[in-house]
């Protein structure tokens, strides 16, 4: 067998075993159950809690909860939107960067805000070493802000009637404190000794081999990288991404991202299960997500180990044209694996250029954003699926004549006009955005470096990315001007905030709900049947919604090359 794909392998169950005992561990922090690690963090969260005037012993309703959310995050917003707007003066800046226009600091500091971290600037080259760390602090807080999210639908489903959901900064905080910075910690240890700096001077003055002179960037980059991918954020500490040497110098640090941009949203799937006690749930659930991931994942990386067909057909060797826009140090194979599980998990860091693979692979990551739900982010990965649960559900009950139920709860009108509202909002979002930029030259030809086909793509690509809250991009496009800054800063706050309050709307009304016990008539939702029809209305939605689009861009491009 090939060693890359038995790489890939490696890497993926690895993640498995890795996610199977994390999803243990959350569970336990989020159920207030005793974990080996309470004599360490016990103290340090008193400490905040008193601090901060937070009691984590009061429950609050959904509603309460999506308050605190939304009110902490607009505070680090006009925060992020101050340092990068000011940031030329302000300390720790000592490569001289500028300050960043209106219109780059919106798009930024929003970006970063929901876990997308959308760069329409240039990594090292466009903020100082004070802006990278608040970035970085928001890469925590909004990986945390998530996985609180989450925690408070966990938390619906607990108890048989309740309007007591949680305290969301008494699980904000133990994600951060029991979660996210002891993992971090530990991934950025391994990054730096592998060669990826971590320091505030500045840059260093190097000769190259040829006797040229040379500026290389440096600044506190393993500690960026490793939340980077803890938390499915994404963003480069360099403008390349995790095709930068200093970001990932080698295949040890290559296979450490990949396993770390999906243990949470792997670990979140089983801490599911073991919450509710339900294991067989959680089973059926990253079955299908496994299932959709391997459906796009396979042919990407068969697409990419064997390259272009027109390139072969010149005579040269079929490897070279899969190595076009790849690094050497990975190889095509790992880099399709990478494309599509940073795509399917909304990470969005890049190890190769996703705008140098075949038009195929293209549109398989576009699917992976356009779906949303296969794994996906810290925490927003379940709440997305959770909303395919009830439209399947709801659909199942209506074709076999049952009552629809999920976990004892009746789903009704109210539940559904929720979940059909969050289900059509991603893709409103994204075609409406790519209508509007295509119809208007002056936003959408004229920044675009690809004509035709593929130059659509980067359009929809790009607000695709901005909606899945991924942030990768198809990087022909000229994107750091004031339509696509202003444009995908608006896309960006509408599809992370509708998608995370949705969801917990649907929970907070079931929760108040009368417990239904099990009987006969009772649909069960941990089958492989009702599996299967989840995967039926996911990639059915996605079909109607995406294939037009898809059909203009990738598809066409596909046939074009063909053509020839």
């Amino acid at each position: 067998m090939n060693t890359e794909i038995v790489g890939i392998i490696a890497m993926f169950v690895i993640t498995l075993i890795i996610g199977l005992f994390l999803g243990k561990y959350i569970a336990n922090v989020y159920g207030h159950k005793k974990t080996f690690l309470d004599f360490i963090f016990q103290p340090i969260e008193k400490l905040i809690y008193k601090a901060c005037g937070i009691n984590p012993n009061r429950q609050m309703t959904w509603k309460q909860n999506m308050f605190a959310m939304l009110s902490i995050n607009l505070v680090w917003l006009v925060i992020g939107f101050f340092i990068l707007l000011n940031q030329s003066w302000l300390p720790l800046n000592p490569d001289g960067n500028p300050n960043m226009s209106p219109d780059l600091a919106f798009n930024t500091a929003i970006s970063f805000l929901v876990n997308c971290n959308l760069q329409h600037y240039s990594g090292e080259t466009g903020v100082s070493y004070l802006s990278q760390l608040y970035l970085m602090f928001l890469q925590f807080v909004t990986a945390a802000t998530g996985m609180a999210a989450m925690a408070v639908l966990f938390k619906a489903f607990k108890e048989k009637t309740t309007t007591e959901l949680g305290n969301f900064f008494d699980f904000f905080t133990k994600s951060m404190i029991r979660i996210l910075i002891p993992i971090s910690i530990i991934v950025a240890f391994i990054l730096s000794a592998n060669g990826s700096p971590m320091t505030f001077e500045g840059k260093d003055h190097i000769t190259t081999l040829e006797g040229q002179k040379a500026d290389i960037s440096r600044g506190p980059a393993a500690a960026f990288i490793a939340i980077k991918h803890l938390g499915t954020n994404g963003g480069g500490f360099f403008g390349t991404n995790s095709a930068h040497p200093l970001e990932n110098p080698n295949y040890l640090t290559n296979m450490t991202e990949m396993v770390t941009q999906m243990i949470i949203p792997f670990a979140l799937v089983f801490a599911l299960g073991f919450y509710l006690k339900k294991k067989r749930l959680s089973w059926t659930i990253f079955s299908v997500m496994t299932i959709g991931f391997l459906a796009l994942a396979t042919p990407t990386i068969m697409n990419e180990i064997h390259g272009n067909p027109l390139i072969t057909q010149m005579g040269a060797d079929h490897q070279l044209g899969a190595m076009e826009g790849k690094e050497i140090r990975f190889g095509s194979a790992a880099s399709g694996y990478w494309s599509i599980a940073t795509t399917v998990i909304s990470t969005g860091s890049v190890n190769a250029m996703h705008d140098s693979m075949m038009p195929l692979s293209g549109m398989n990551q576009l699917l992976s954003m356009m779906i949303n739900c296969f794994y996906g982010g810290c925490g927003v990965g379940i709440l997305n699926y959770f909303i395919f649960i009830i439209l399947a559900v709801f659909i199942s009950g209506l074709m076999v004549g049952r009552t629809p139920e999920f976990l004892g709860k009746k789903i009704e009108a109210k539940e559904m006009k929720i979940a059909m509202i969050v289900a059509l909002f991603h893709p409103f979002l994204i075609l409406v955005g790519t209508a509007l930029t295509a119809y208007f030259p002056e936003f959408g030809a004229k920044t675009l470096n690809n004509p035709g086909f593929h130059g659509f793509s980067e359009m929809l690509y790009e607000f695709t990315s901005s909606s899945a809250n991924n942030g990768s991009g198809f990087e022909g496009l000229g994107d750091n001007t004031p339509w696509w800054n202003i444009s995908t800063g608006i896309v960006l706050l509408l599809s992370r905030f509708i998608p995370i309050i949705g969801p917990i709307a649907i929970a907070g009304y079931l929760a108040q709900k009368k417990y239904i016990p099990e009987s006969a008539g009772t649909l069960k939702t941990d089958t492989a049947t009702f599996g299967f029809m989840t995967l039926a209305v996911i990639l059915l939605i996605a079909a109607l919604s995406f294939f037009p689009a898809l059909t203009l861009g990738p598809i066409a491009e596909q046939i074009q090359y063909f053509s020839k």
